[in-house]
């Protein structure tokens, strides 16, 4: 067939337009005839022709004997003509921007002279990089990988730059992460400007958050690794506070948190500094993982920024604020309230102005270990020219008129607190240290507004006990109170409940000029109605509030208080070190039948992790396997992640594969590059010429079966 086609070439006169170009064409068709088709039956009879037939015919075409009168078709030029035909093809096609023909003529090129040499294939790489569309993004990564593989060469770092950020851009974060870390692994990076534009496209998404998360993880080994060996390089390398930032925020978007941890001490262990946007982050993530007493450490600083900064912070205390009711500790709560209202223009701003533009450090664990870590913060620092817009959430602490406020969710959740207990009276006192902290009118409503909601849940007793302690304090309410009250009781009728309160009225001169009959008419009658109430309520609806107390109680926590003191305890004694204390506090833990959370285990397999015990991992491993079947536990990717990468440094690969199969039956996201890298980076050699038949024991038969399969599973020949 391929030869009939060449014999159609040769005899027919309309594939020679003109003398030169006519040749060029001629030789280029048959020399794609030849190799591309027909190199099995060069020199082998097809039919009645041979090749040397069709060099004969070839001669005997008259066309083609005005260019050459030679009779000898060596002669004829077929590498540099298809050559430069193929290559001013593949310019021509750059240059107009034609990307199927670009891809065309590459193709035709590389099947028969290879990779274009020179900046040729650089201008090939650029052209995809430029394209939207993730078909041609893709085939640039692909042909990257193989160039970059075959060491050719032929690539800049620009190239590599400007792919990188094009994949990331096209929400392609695994290609993109792939040419991020053949980077990496020649000891450079993008300008540091450049990855953050980077790593924000790729932490839009989930699984490009758990990529930049280990690619941050990978650049810190890699600068640690420099900085030990006082390579010039370490510098280029470092990652800067803008990019932590952007990968922490994406681990509270994305409910990361242990991953989290991770970054907040990598972060550490870099010296990298924390900015103001960071430390609200990193609230958050403390807030996830349940530490309490790691963010009350950062408090001292927080509480004395100035007024600018207030704003930045209210996360900060929302988080804070929001553990102390998840420990069940009110009175803390209240006194953070209290804390919080306080007026900051009175607080000495200029003396310590200075002192928070400076670095600061805060310890990660126990404050008294010496080789303990510690992050620097400056709590009064931004960056310039911020790529990141931390939101936060507003659930228990606002920012209103220039001040941080009381949330009706946090109240209401004070309030039931204090009900819970039988503490009415703290109520109260709490109520009055307010109104003596800050004198605004929306503190000045708060009192009438919780004894409202209090009357419209039926609480009639509690709400007459609050206003017999602000008449009491020398703060009474308002005779619009009284009467909500007055009238509540009329309703169920309490009367003698209601004849003390119109007593107790007369004696502070409310209702002078009426009788008893003529007060419990005004407060049936449309004079003290529901929407006169709702509009005499400025900031805190008493309906909103109600309905918060009564979400509040119907909601019970999800995790009790003892669960969040017991993982404390746990990450507080690995992180002195204190192996024996951690682990009675476990054990502590299952005898009073508590049941342990993911959290748990993830401090216990992080404490294991950081003390080489591996192989103690393999126990915790079991008792997450036993909580699993029973339906206690639902493991998050982030433990199985970590996990995998302790079996993995253990050795252990029956585990690895174990981990590796739960994720792929849940559907969990697997970063194979870096599972890859960690295993040639221990194990590269780790049975690689030993054959099942050669096993000296049935248990190195085993582990070389697993070995086997996880080095099938990544991609390792």
């Amino acid at each position: 067939m391929a030869l009939a086609l060449a014999r159609e070439v040769l005899v027919q006169p309309r594939f020679t337009v003109s003398y030169s170009l006519g040749f060029r064409v001629a030789a280029t068709v048959l020399r794609n005839i030849f190799i591309n088709h027909n190199r099995e039956l060069i020199g082998k009879n097809v039919g009645t022709y041979q090749i040397s037939d069709v060099y004969y015919r070839l001669y005997q075409n008259p066309y083609l004997q005005k260019i050459s009168t030679s009779t000898h078709p060596e002669r004829i030029c077929w590498e540099g003509s298809s050559h430069a035909v193929l290559l001013r093809k593949l310019e021509t096609a750059l240059k107009d921007h034609q990307l199927d023909e670009v891809w065309e003529s590459f193709n035709d090129f590389k099947n028969l002279y290879g990779f274009p040499k020179g900046s040729l294939f650089g201008k090939l790489i650029n052209e995809l990089s430029y394209s939207s569309d993730p078909h041609w993004l893709q085939k640039a990564c692909d042909l990257v990988l193989l160039v970059l593989k075959e060491e050719l060469g032929l690539l800049q770092s620009d190239t590599l730059i400007k792919l990188s950020l094009s994949l990331a851009r096209s929400q392609l974060p695994i290609p993109a992460s792939m040419i991020l870390r053949v980077m990496l692994e020649k000891e450079t990076l993008p300008p540091m400007n450049v990855l953050w534009l980077v790593v924000l496209h790729m932490v839009k998404t989930e699984i490009g958050t758990y990529i930049a998360s280990n690619f941050l993880v990978q650049i810190c080994d890699c600068f640690q690794h420099l900085n030990v060996n006082k390579n010039d390089r370490a510098k280029l390398i470092k990652p800067d506070t803008m990019i932590f930032n952007l990968v922490l925020d994406a681990c509270v978007r994305f409910e990361l948190s242990f991953k989290g941890q991770q970054i907040i001490e990598l972060m550490s262990q870099t010296g990298v500094v924390a900015d103001a946007h960071s430390i609200t982050i990193i609230a958050q993530i403390h807030e996830m993982n349940g530490q309490r007493d790691e963010l009350k450490k950062f408090k001292d600083h927080i509480d004395r920024v100035s007024a600018p900064f207030v704003f930045h912070y209210r996360q900060f205390y929302d988080s804070l604020l929001s553990l102390h009711f998840k420990f069940n500790d009110i009175d803390s709560a209240a006194d953070l309230v209290l804390y919080i209202y306080r007026d900051r223009e009175s607080f000495p701003i200029q003396n310590v102005r200075k002192e928070l533009q400076k670095p600061h450090f805060v310890p990660l664990g126990s404050e008294n270990l010496k080789t303990g870590l510690k992050i620097q913060i400056v709590p009064e620092m931004l960056q310039k020219d911020s790529i990141l817009k931390v939101e936060g959430k507003q659930e228990l602490v606002a920012f209103r008129n220039g001040k941080l406020t009381l949330s009706n969710k946090a109240l209401a959740k004070l309030i039931n607190g204090y009900k819970r207990v039988g503490k009415i009276s703290d109520i109260s006192k709490f109520l009055l240290s307010i109104q003596k902290k800050s004198h605004s009118l929306e503190v000045s409503r708060l009192c009438s507004d919780v004894i409202d909601a209090c009357i419209k849940l039926h609480w009639l007793e509690t709400a007459h006990d609050i206003l017999d302690d602000m008449e009491s304090a020398g703060s009474p309410m308002g005779c619009t109170t009284y009467l909500s009250l007055l009238a509540a009781y009329d309703k169920e009728k309490m009367f003698r409940e209601a004849k003390a309160l119109l007593k107790q009225m007369r004696k502070a001169g409310m209702v002078l000029n009426f009788s008893d009959e003529m007060v419990v008419s005004i407060c049936r009658s449309e004079a003290v109605d529901k929407n006169a109430m709702l509009a005499s309520s400025t900031v805190i609806s008493k309906s909103d509030l109600a309905e918060f107390l009564v979400r509040e109680m119907r909601e019970e926590n999800a995790v009790p208080p003892t669960v969040y003191e017991f993982n404390s305890s746990i990450y507080f004694f690995f992180k002195a070190k204190m192996l024996a204390d951690a682990l009675k506090t476990y054990r502590r833990m299952l005898e009073m039948k508590i049941q342990p959370t993911v959290q748990t285990f993830s401090n216990l397999v992080c404490g294991y992790s950081s003390l080489g015990m591996h192989r103690d991992i393999t126990i915790i491993w079991g008792d997450i396997k036993r909580n699993m079947e029973s339906g206690n536990l639902v493991v998050s990717r982030d433990l199985c992640e970590f996990l995998l990468l302790s079996f993995l440094r253990g050795g252990y690969f029956e585990r690895v594969m174990e981990v590796i199969g739960y994720m792929k039956e849940h559907g969990m996201f697997t970063d194979k590059w870096m599972y890859k890298s960690e295993f040639l980076k221990l194990h590269m050699n780790l049975y690689r010429r030993l054959k099942a038949s050669k096993a000296r024991t049935d248990a190195q038969s085993k582990r070389l079966e697993y070995v086997q399969a996880f080095r099938k599973w990544v991609g390792i020949d």
